[in-house]
């Protein structure tokens, strides 16, 4: 009777213990997977995961932290699936870059370019935790630099594809999403369609994607479109297009015969998607504007003026011979100089040159305004592309800081070409589904906990071309893996973020 008794009183005790949690957000407005819930919600968390879902009063338990959202949006945190921020992420793991946007989850190694091998990479990701979950792509380009070194202006032979495909072969291994290309790149831009083809067969056995910086997004944009569309086609593979763009003016307004390229390739059963991010203008190499690397023609200098972009649309973001022109236009430094613009981009090229000849790769980047706003947001509206950044902490592009804010603020808010959920599923559920990420992209019980608190009246982009590393405003609080990593305009400081593994 006594042993009864005590485990009466033991069960009466268990039931009046409330609940424990690590994290309880109180009272928000919960955006996943495309829509906004009916009613303002409870979410708790334990460790790194969503451990319960509730009407906002519902929710039996207590957090050891508690937050009161008081109506705010509650979002899972935000994937971007085309990041230049992990250059130099292990020497600056705080990224307040990602989070102050209310990034959780950063895919490298994009446009060719990528670490070597992944297995350190990732190593060191885990040895050395980030601010943020990385996931990479194998790069094109850093495997051709290392089979053909400095011999890379040719078609690859037989022999040097092979040795390619063992390289790409050891990074899917050790959990790469697919490979990466960038085509308008040096080395990139020598390559054979068929050596692309040929490293592309690899990922159907891993159940990799392909991801492309096109061979072109202006001149020869049609015949770049075809290449990805067909790898998707032979391969049969995910193929997504890295930061789509019109880039010309030719091609200005023809959003519409795009779209319907891919739809018709989508409709034939080839997996093509893309990502985007909000802005008319982009940031490369000077280099880039000669596709035919025919940097002498003075002819081709005034058609890259006249119909690419224009020597008031290009601005010096970080110009090694001559750091007193970074910030300035093409147009300011060819008055300065008493040239004229198709002169003075050529000059600035050969300076360029000398200056690698001297002191080895000389950095030339610009931010250039090629694209039309009409044509962005048709683009962007397209139900298979997802939100990127193409962003790095450093740089004179606003996307950096910006890109995901400035949806949220201009796209959704002020030009309404998104609404609000839309927008958050095109950064969030949609950028999980397309990579196969498990587990995060939205608000769910049993998945991982990487979630993002905003004003949705507030929430804006504030970095511009002149003042780029300018943080966001609107941005409350940010988690990753159930950790709070950004609060009141500042990183906390915790390193929670992960590995994401191609599954």
């Amino acid at each position: 009777m006594k042993n009864l008794f005590f485990l009466a009183l033991l069960l009466f005790v268990a039931a009046c213990t409330p609940t424990k949690y690590d994290l309880i957000i109180r009272n928000a407005k919960v955006s996943s997977d495309g829509k906004s819930a009916d009613a303002l919600q409870d979410i708790a968390v334990r460790g790194d995961t969503i451990a319960a879902i509730a009407n906002a009063g519902e929710l039996k338990g207590v957090g050891t932290s508690e937050i009161d959202a008081h109506g705010l949006i509650l979002a899972p945190g935000f994937i971007d699936t085309h990041s230049h921020h992990g250059s130099g992420l292990l020497k600056n793991p705080s990224s307040v870059a990602t989070i102050s946007q209310g990034i959780t989850t950063i895919i490298v190694g994009q446009d060719g370019g990528s670490q070597w091998p992944l297995k350190k990479y990732f190593q060191l990701l885990t040895d050395s935790p980030v601010v943020v979950n990385v996931g990479s792509y194998s790069g094109h380009n850093t495997l051709r630099d290392h089979v053909l070194k400095t011999d890379f202006k040719r078609k690859s032979t037989q022999a040097e594809i092979d040795s390619m495909v063992a390289m790409l072969k050891k990074d899917m291994e050790a959990g790469a999403f697919g490979l990466s290309t960038g085509l308008e790149y040096d080395p990139g831009i020598y390559s054979a369609k068929e050596e692309v083809l040929q490293l592309s067969k690899v990922l159907p056995e891993y159940h990799g994607r392909y991801i492309s910086h096109m061979r072109s997004e202006d001149r020869y944009f049609w015949d770049a479109l075809q290449e990805i569309i067909t790898i998707g086609r032979e391969v049969k593979i995910p193929v997504q297009i890295s930061h789509f763009k019109l880039a010309m003016r030719g091609l200005w307004g023809k959003a519409d015969t795009t779209l319907q390229l891919l739809e018709d390739a989508r409709k034939e059963g080839i997996d093509v998607t893309a990502d985007l991010y909000p802005y008319t203008y982009w940031s490369s190499t000077i280099r880039v504007l000669f596709p035919d690397r025919n940097f002498n023609d003075e002819k081709e200098a005034a058609f890259i003026l006249k119909e690419v972009t224009s020597p008031e649309g290009i601005i010096f973001s970080n110009y090694q011979p001559n750091p007193e022109y970074n910030g300035k236009s093409l147009a300011e430094v060819a008055k300065a100089e008493k040239k004229s613009p198709e002169k003075m981009l050529i000059e600035l090229i050969k300076r360029l040159d000398d200056c690698d000849r001297k002191n080895g790769d000389c950095d030339g980047s610009i931010v250039a305004t090629s694209m039309d706003e009409q044509d962005v947001k048709k683009l962007m509206r397209w139900p298979h592309t997802n939100i990127c950044s193409d962003g790095s902490s450093s740089g004179r592009h606003p996307r950096g800081f910006g890109a995901f804010t400035r949806v949220l603020g201009h796209y959704v808010r002020e030009e309404k070409t998104l609404s609000l959920d839309e927008a958050v599923y095109k950064m969030t559920a949609l950028a999980a589904e397309q990579l196969g990420i498990q587990k995060r992209g939205s608000i769910k019980v049993g998945y991982y906990a990487d979630l993002v608190l905003f004003d949705p009246d507030k929430v804006n982009d504030k970095a511009t071309i002149q003042n780029p590393q300018q943080i966001s405003e609107g941005i409350l609080t940010v988690w990753v893996n159930g950790a709070e990593v950004f609060t009141e305009g500042k990183a906390t400081g915790k390193r929670s973020g992960r590995v994401i593994y191609r599954k």
